[in-house]
């Protein structure tokens, strides 16, 4: 019997979070309240608080479902990955983009934070959330760019801080434009050029180089 009610609440608790998604997604993070993501759930009010704190809380956890899976990849290279920090880099980014495009739940929510997330509270935990996850996106980056410098992959003098940023820039602006307009360009064909192109900004701009 408990066990059966573990699992009937793992299942009510993903249900909730696969409501959240669709709501979130078809109108915005702001107009999404609990009562809709009850309704859409087909559950109570009280279900969704056994489960989650807050709307904030249940975003965290709709969102974790993608971005955890990622930043372990980004955090944790597999073994033939810890002499080529580029090769890891290339593949870790590459897959983001086909999974944006091939997995449905990845699209959705990427659409979510990039196009229908309001984020205009400093104060609130939605945004020191994914300040916060930000922050480590920029840290890891520049771990694995400063290990590919030691391997003599990138030049010495390379500008880590505008280094990062600008890759940042690249990925984030490259996912924006299309889940804003899928149609103008196709995102699969391009992926894997396009972060060949960032990398080897890294290695060959001058203006990415440290002023002497």
């Amino acid at each position: 019997m408990a066990r059966s009610t573990k699992e009937e609440a793992l299942e009510t608790r993903s249900r909730i979070i696969d409501a959240a998604e669709e709501v979130m997604f078809a109108r915005g993070v702001a107009q999404t309240s609990l009562a809709d993501v009850a309704d859409a759930a087909g559950v109570t009010r009280g279900a969704i608080y056994w489960h989650f704190k807050n709307k904030a809380d249940l975003f965290e956890a709709m969102v974790e479902r993608i971005r955890l899976p990622l930043e372990a990849l980004m955090q944790t290279p597999e073994p033939q990955y810890k002499n080529d920090p580029l090769g890891h880099l290339r593949t870790t980014w590459v897959r983001l983009l086909l999974d944006v495009v091939h997995i449905p739940r990845t699209r959705r929510v990427l659409d979510i934070l990039f196009l229908k997330c309001e984020l205009v509270d400093p104060n609130d935990t939605i945004w020191i959330r994914q300040n916060e996850c930000y922050q480590n996106w920029l840290k890891t980056t520049e771990g694995i760019l400063q290990q590919a410098i030691s391997l003599d992959q990138l030049p010495t003098d390379l500008d880590l801080k505008l280094a990062v940023l600008i890759l940042h820039s690249h990925i984030s602006g490259m996912l924006e434009n299309w889940l804003f307009s899928p149609t103008t360009f196709d995102l699969e064909k391009v992926a894997e050029p396009m972060i060949d192109a960032c990398l080897d900004s890294l290695r060959y701009a001058p203006s990415l180089r440290l002023k002497k």
